[in-house]
């Protein structure tokens, strides 16, 4: 007996979270860890969820699991939460213009920007002397 579970994958700077979801008892496990253990920080298990809300979904009525590597809490939080919509999206493919007009589907690309020769940090030139 196979259990039936929608997967999504989600990235954010350097974080990478593939998130399966399944109808169960309204367990979130991350990294084996329970959801509140793991993101302790306010408002990054709100921002986690944000899709279950927009579509209308009972969070207590699906099993959710998360395996997250890379990056930091705000990156993690972020990859979680794309893979987590990418999931609804395979449960049910009419919630798209849902998440879409909510911006849960779109991949936030902004990263660290390179150190460049000659300057303090990406943009920071040293501090110009005049003698």
């Amino acid at each position: 007996m196979s259990v039936q579970y929608y997967e999504g994958i989600g990235r954010r700077k350097a974080a990478t979270a593939r998130v399966r979801i399944m109808a169960g008892s309204g367990r979130f496990i991350v990294n084996e860890k329970s959801a509140q253990d793991y993101f302790p920080r306010v408002g990054d298990l709100q921002n986690v969820i944000a899709p279950l809300h927009a579509v209308g979904e009972n969070p207590n009525q699906l099993d959710i699991s998360a395996v997250v590597e890379g990056g930091g809490v705000t990156g993690q939080a972020s990859a979680v939460q794309l893979g987590l919509a990418r999931a609804l999206l395979g449960m049910n493919p009419d919630l798209r213009t849902t998440l879409r007009k909510k911006g849960f589907l779109t991949r936030d690309p902004r990263v660290k920007e390179r150190k460049k020769p000659g300057l303090k940090r990406a943009r920071k030139a040293p501090t110009y002397t005049k003698r």
